[in-house]
């Protein structure tokens, strides 16, 4: 099966998998939960223009839920998951949970899965006192909003300052050009945190191109930047862009090394048909690689494979992470009181497939984070570095 053949199986059975999720929450509108169920809530986008992310990160829970009740549940309770599709938008997002809040009764949220959802959300959270996991969001905002947000993604300043600390460090880049999105939360975060650190390195900003959300053509910014000759790109967006700048790169004679975020996991899924290696010599920061032969890790991978028909992404491990930490945080508080899941959430250790979390006091994650490349066609891992705050 080809590389495109294998895109549209992927999208075929996420979007079947979405639309199962979706009749789930549609049948259950009772006004409580069963006494032997617990139920947590979940928001993402299963449609719309980021649902390739909401539906990974959504298949990555409901496979922890799974295996977490087939063990026999939390606390001799099964965890009933709700999950609704905001379609990426903030005020939908706002409605689906004041749903989760009010008729079905959530203790918790895993969510929301982009950031500007999450932050609204986040504030409506934090008036109900209701513990809120996102897996994804890493507008730095988000945890700040209360004491009860947390996330186990890596912020977008942890992801920008690192990989200007790799180019300068490991790399040996002595300038670099960025291109990104001026419409983007994520995109703007990643490049406001890798200026800074690369001015604060020495390292020389020859250029800082941007475009706008619906931009298909990147060759006049490319063009110009190719002609401040810098060491690297940094380009922080999501993949489905991100392929089309790459190209656009190769084509205007811009060959040197592209940087990103973790929005780019997932770009050998869109390459070129029949060249896998199109990809090659990309670097990005990541929170998973299928190449870590962890046994927890090759377990997941396993699992997701076979429940799936398809690979995980970081999106997906971060889903299964985020379900395990909240079923752990409540057999740990030992209760489905809210605080009493706050409580135990700001003091878990958690090993999982995306690193051993724990929570600093705003609620981000604890943990490495890794360098991943792009070479022969396959995603390796080129180091993993410590984040520095």
């Amino acid at each position: 099966m080809n590389m495109k053949q294998t895109f549209k199986k992927v999208m075929a059975v996420s979007t079947a998998a979405a639309l199962a999720v979706i009749s789930l929450a549609a049948c259950s509108k009772s006004s409580s939960s069963s006494s032997d169920e617990i139920v947590i809530g979940g928001l993402a986008p299963l449609t719309g223009s980021v649902s390739l992310y909401g539906k990974a990160t959504t298949n990555g829970a409901q496979l922890a839920f799974k295996e977490i009740n087939a063990a026999g549940g939390v606390n001799g309770k099964q965890i009933k998951y709700v999950v609704l599709d905001e379609k990426g938008d903030a005020q939908e997002a706002i409605t689906a949970y004041n749903r989760l809040r009010d008729q079905e009764k959530m203790v918790a949220l895993l969510g929301d899965v982009t950031s500007t959802p999450s932050l609204a959300v986040a504030q409506r959270a934090v008036q109900d006192k209701i513990p809120m996991l996102t897996p994804t969001s890493t507008d730095a905002q988000v945890t700040l909003t209360g004491d009860n947000i947390f996330r186990i993604c890596f912020i977008d300043p942890d992801q920008g300052t690192t990989m200007a600390k790799y180019a300068s460090e490991k790399l040996g880049a002595k300038t670099a050009a960025i291109i990104s999105n001026a419409s983007d939360t994520y995109s703007v975060g990643l490049t406001k945190a890798f200026t800074e650190e690369a001015e604060a390195l020495g390292l020389t900003i020859t250029a800082s191109e941007t475009y706008g959300k619906d931009d298909k053509d990147f060759k006049s910014q490319l063009t110009k930047i190719q002609q401040t000759n810098p060491d690297v790109l940094y380009c922080p967006d999501y993949y489905e862009t991100d392929i089309l700048i790459l190209s656009q790169a190769k084509e205007v004679g811009l060959t040197v090394p592209i940087l990103g975020g973790d929005g780019w996991d997932g770009i050998l899924n869109v390459a070129e048909e029949g060249n896998p290696q199109e990809a090659d010599g990309v670097y990005f920061t990541n929170h998973f690689s299928e190449s870590d032969t962890s046994e927890k890790v090759q377990n997941f991978i396993s699992a997701y494979k076979e429940e799936y028909d398809e690979d995980p992404v970081s999106f997906s491990a971060l889903g299964y992470d985020a379900a395990y930490m909240l079923a752990e945080a409540i057999k740990n508080a030992n209760s489905t009181d809210s605080a009493a899941i706050t409580s135990a959430l700001q003091s878990i250790n958690y090993d999982g497939v995306t690193g051993s979390i724990s929570f600093d006091e705003n609620g981000d994650p604890i943990k490495p984070i890794l360098i991943i490349k792009v070479e022969n066609g396959e995603y390796t891992v080129a180091d993993k570095m410590n984040i520095e705050r």
